[in-house]
């Protein structure tokens, strides 16, 4: 072994959600653990994803409800947005965020964070900036990052992502944003809240495609509501740079839109293209997403991949049982995998949609002989006195296990509710274990059991 090789047990590439808790486990069993980063420890989460969003999601929030203070009674004057202050909250809770995650890293008993770009040499060994480390076990945790299309002018305008977006301290005036998926709408809905004009283009017949398409009209209908402008069916996007702005039309024939700002958010794609992946024989599918079987082993047995890199998830949750399921295998001989989980996520407008599980359109494609419980949110009296009506509950059941298949809750707390459902579908109890299941009034969830209580025919 050369001398200028510096080994450890195992090295973490990456520190997002998965990296940093699994570097905690390691440790604590006594191992010697590098964590690399060659950004910023978090990852998107932290950085670019959840935790900022969200906290952009909250300003805006308030903002809607104070412009509604007439319909509860309240009188509020004129309401402004500060978007210096509104981006200075944001920042503080990201970087206490990020340094709550660092301290924690720095704090593990045998644990070194190294800050760098890794690119293996061979199975078992990583050049980071120069600097040659070896471990017996490797685990990926890279993430992603925004796709950007090849649209004609797209390159002669200036445009955001999801992370420059971010970095706006003034209301846009125009905003128009390319996609029409779960990014896309969280931020087109909370830049309309702050007091932009906002256009959304979608290259698709419909919103959120890979949802029901009543769940996609309904998400339209809240975004409209607002003012938002939606524009599917956009299979011939251009860009024209013009003096301030541009402008952009979404279909041949169709009129420009003019715009001060574009933001670009058509999905994600895996850090993987400079890892080097080829010395160690790791493999990746067509779009670069690292191969693992169900404990996130990749076909070379000393290297894992977890988080977005891998394509079993694109969310924190995800990343995080994979963390779980990882540190199951190895530490805790518990034979944790990724096919035990049911899948899940949300959508952060508001009000949100929280889903569990198959679509109403995949249990029909599976041939299974299903029943479906279907509420408007009008019908939900908390909904009522909340002051928002907007969306429905829907929950699939399989007709001869009567277990749970899918549920999409689209509506104020969706996104809490939803969890009910899930630890149901987790345990693989029948859906009378909600049914007969006596709720809190008044809350949304207490509509559940009495939606499962009047199941009908899926068509």
């Amino acid at each position: 072994m050369p001398a200028d090789v510096t080994e450890f047990d195992a090295i973490i590439v990456g520190a997002g959600q998965a990296g940093p808790p699994l570097a905690g486990r390691l440790t604590a069993a006594g191992q010697r653990v590098a964590v690399i980063e060659r950004k910023l420890v978090g990852g998107t989460c932290v950085n670019y994803g959840c935790i900022p969003t969200k906290t952009l999601v909250a300003s805006a929030h308030t903002a809607h409800i104070a412009r509604r203070g007439a319909d509860f009674g309240i009188d509020t004057g004129e309401i402004t947005v500060d978007m210096t202050k509104v981006k200075a909250r944001k920042d503080k809770i990201v970087e206490g965020d990020r340094r709550g995650v660092e301290n924690w890293i720095e704090g593990m008993d045998g644990a070194t964070l190294l800050r760098g770009h890794a690119r293996f040499t061979d199975p078992h060994t990583l050049d980071m900036d120069g600097r040659a480390l070896r471990a017996d076990r490797i685990f990926l945790n890279v993430g992603g990052r925004a796709v950007v299309p090849d649209l004609p002018g797209l390159s002669e305008i200036d445009y955001l992502t999801n992370v420059s977006v971010l970095e706006l301290d003034t209301v846009p005036e125009h905003l128009v944003i390319i996609g029409g998926s779960y990014i896309a709408l969280e931020f087109a809905q909370m830049y309309r809240r702050f007091g932009a004009r906002v256009s959304v283009i979608e290259r698709g017949p419909r919103l959120t495609s890979r949802e029901d398409e009543d769940v996609s009209a309904g998400i339209r209908d809240i975004l409209e509501a607002e003012g938002i402008e939606i524009h599917t069916g956009a299979d011939d996007i251009r860009f024209t740079k013009l003096e301030n702005g541009f402008q952009v039309s979404p279909r041949a024939g169709a009129a420009p839109i003019v715009g001060s700002h574009a933001l670009i958010a058509v999905g994600r794609t895996p850090n993987t293209d400079d890892l080097g992946l080829q010395h160690a024989g790791v493999r990746t599918d067509h779009r670069g997403y690292i191969e693992v079987d169900d404990t996130l082993r990749t076909d070379v047995e000393h290297i894992w991949a977890m988080g977005d890199c891998n394509g079993r998830g694109a969310f924190t949750h995800t990343s995080y049982n994979d963390f779980e399921i990882v540190a199951a295998n190895l530490l805790d001989d518990d034979p944790r995998r990724v096919s035990d989980r049911v899948p899940t996520y949300a959508l952060y407008i508001d009000p949100p949609l929280g889903r569990a599980g198959m679509t109403a359109d995949e249990v029909r494609r599976s041939g299974r002989k299903a029943l479906v419980g279907k509420r408007p949110m009008t019908r939900v009296g908390r909904a009522v006195e909340k002051g928002e009506t907007q969306g429905f509950m829907k929950v699939v059941v399989d007709a001869d296990t009567e277990e749970i298949l899918g549920a999409a809750i689209l509506g104020v707390g969706g996104d809490e509710v939803v969890h009910a459902i899930l630890d149901v579908m987790t345990a693989k109890l029948p859906y009378t274990a909600i049914s007969r299941t006596m709720h809190i009034h008044p809350t949304v969830s207490e509509l559940v059991p009495t939606l499962l209580q009047d199941l009908k025919p899926l068509d």
